[in-house]
C-alpha cells in the first residue's frame, strides 16, 4: 500500500462513498417513516391516554371523566404528565431500536 494511500486505491474510496450515501438515504427514509408514526401511552390504568407522533408532538390527550376531581387537580396533572413522559419514552425507544438495527449499533452522535 502506498504511503498515506487508501486501501483499494480510489476505487475503494468511491465504493466507501457510495455505501455512505446509501446509508444516509436509508436513514433519511427511516426518519421520515418514524415521523409519520403515531404512538400511544397511558397512565392510571388507562385513565389518561396520550398520542404522540414521531416528531415528539403530542397529538391527543384523552381523560376519562371519572378521574376528573375538582378537589384533586394535582392527581390529574400527575397522570397527564406521566402519560406524556411514557409516550415520549416509547417514541425514543422505537427510534433507537430502528436506527440501531440500521447502523449495526454504531454510535453516531446527532443521528436523530
Amino acid at each position: 500500500m502506498a504511503k498515506g494511500g487508501f486501501p483499494g486505491g480510489m476505487g475503494g474510496m468511491n465504493n466507501l462513498m457510495k455505501q455512505a450515501q446509501m446509508l444516509q438515504k436509508q436513514m433519511q427514509d427511516m426518519q421520515s417513516e418514524l415521523e409519520t408514526k403515531e404512538y400511544e401511552a397511558s397512565a392510571g390504568g388507562g385513565a389518561v391516554t396520550v398520542k404522540i407522533n414521531g416528531k415528539n408532538e403530542v397529538t391527543a390527550i384523552n381523560i376519562k371523566p371519572e378521574v376528573v376531581d375538582p378537589d384533586d387537580i394535582e392527581m390529574l396533572e400527575d397522570l397527564v404528565l406521566s402519560a406524556v413522559n411514557q409516550g415520549l419514552k416509547v417514541v425514543e425507544e422505537d427510534k433507537a431500536d430502528k436506527m440501531g438495527k440500521m447502523t449495526g449499533g454504531m454510535n453516531i452522535p446527532g443521528l436523530f
